[in-house]
């Protein structure tokens, strides 16, 4: 059985083969992940489709076409190769490289840190973040020379070390991200407005409904489904924020997609929530929380970044308090949000403290005037600021 880079999305049409999991040779099982592949939209890894013996055809490092053959799995050699409960090994015996999640190896590859290095203290040896963690700090990763073995091609920079310095070819993924932002900047007029939104009311009900979400839906109540449902309130009110250009003519859409940015290792990817407007908070809340799932397992699919009307994205996270979020094409805005600070503000002529958020809209100004994006920016405002009426819905 043939091994082939998969159609992942019509627009993608080569991928980098970034990582085998496997020698050729090796015994694998149907559905094991043997090998890592990226792509300038996500990175994603392939599962062997029976059992069977490995025998590698491309190096990791290459970069193919979709449909080429990179490997091949013999079915004949499976009833042979199977292991029995008589005469199975323990790990540490039978393989110097214990079971690891895809960010883990990550995280290893570019610590330069072998698999079979790291004492595994999960379950069947598996290697742990803390593991990792551990053994980094017993063992301070030294820069090497790349692996002669790798495979690129011959205009792509290698990788490339002196101890002072490092030079590594970027990633389908980080080009194909700095292309889109360059992109942005040259085909938009865009333009940024601020404000900001006391986010007193929001906390509180947070807090006050936490144990009813856990209860009904295993999980607390999140901060970003407030802002999907303000921001789709304001959508219906302002539709030329949730359209986009196309050629001489202005395509108004009537249903909200609506993109959360989250940040992966590789750069950062922008699923959409289909019909946001009909989804309920919980909805929201799991939705997001599985995409995150898939970008760390690398299971998200083409189908789940494609369209999206307007995006969201949340620098707050990371400890952002006030940034200009670039927009993402075609879409004609995008909503930033940042970190919620304790600062002094002025409610009926005294000075208090409250939990302030800066918002920030970017848009294109070709389409959105600055008086309805200022309007739309306030909308949004106000219904975090006020949000009982409109988001207790269940």
């Amino acid at each position: 059985m043939e091994i082939k880079i998969p159609e992942v999305g019509e627009s993608v049409r080569e991928a980098l083969l970034a990582k085998w999991f496997k020698k050729s040779g090796d015994f694998i099982k149907r559905d094991e992940p043997i090998c890592e592949i990226e792509t300038d939209k996500i990175t994603l890894d392939l599962n062997a489709d029976a059992d069977g013996v490995l025998s590698i055809v491309v190096l990791e490092g290459s970069t193919v076409p979709v449909g080429t053959t990179i490997g091949a799995i013999d079915e004949s050699a499976s009833a042979r190769e199977i292991p029995t409960s008589e005469n199975v090994t323990p790990l540490s015996e039978k393989s110097a490289n214990p079971p690891t999640s895809p960010s883990l190896r990550r995280e290893m590859r570019e610590q330069n840190i072998s698999p079979g290095a790291v004492a595994g203290s999960g379950k069947g040896g598996r290697i742990t973040p803390d593991d990792l963690s551990a053994h980094i700090k017993s063992h301070p990763p030294i820069s090497a020379e790349p692996s002669l073995t790798l495979s690129v091609k011959t205009e792509d920079a290698p990788s490339y070390s002196s101890g002072r310095e490092e030079r590594r070819p970027m990633s389908p993924l980080r080009k194909r991200v700095a292309a889109r932002l360059v992109a942005a900047r040259q085909q938009t007029a865009m333009l940024t407005t601020f404000n900001e939104a006391d986010l007193t009311h929001v906390k509180s009900l947070r807090s006050k409904y936490r144990e009813h979400f856990i209860q009904r839906h295993g999980m607390p109540l999140g901060l970003m489904p407030f802002f999907v449902k303000a921001c789709i309130e304001a959508l219906k009110e302002f539709p030329l924020v949730n359209a986009s250009i196309d050629g001489d003519d202005i395509v108004y859409h009537h249903y909200f997609d609506i993109g959360v940015a989250i940040g992966g290792e590789k750069g950062l990817v922008v699923p959409v929530l289909r019909n946001a407007d009909k989804l309920k908070m919980f909805e929201i809340d799991q939705t997001i929380l599985a995409f995150s799932e898939k970008i760390k397992s690398n299971h998200l699919a083409i189908s789940d970044l494609e369209g999206g009307t307007f995006t969201i994205s949340n620098g707050g996270v990371y400890g952002s308090m006030l940034s200009t979020p670039i927009l993402n094409p075609p879409q004609s805005a995008v909503l930033g949000m940042h970190a919620i600070q304790d600062r002094p503000v002025v409610r009926d002529g005294q000075i208090v403290i409250k939990p302030m958020m800066y918002l920030a809209l970017s848009y294109d100004h070709r389409i959105i005037d600055g008086r309805e994006a200022v309007n739309f920016l306030k909308k949004v405002k106000e219904y975090i600021e006020e949000p009982e009426e409109m988001l207790l819905e269940g």
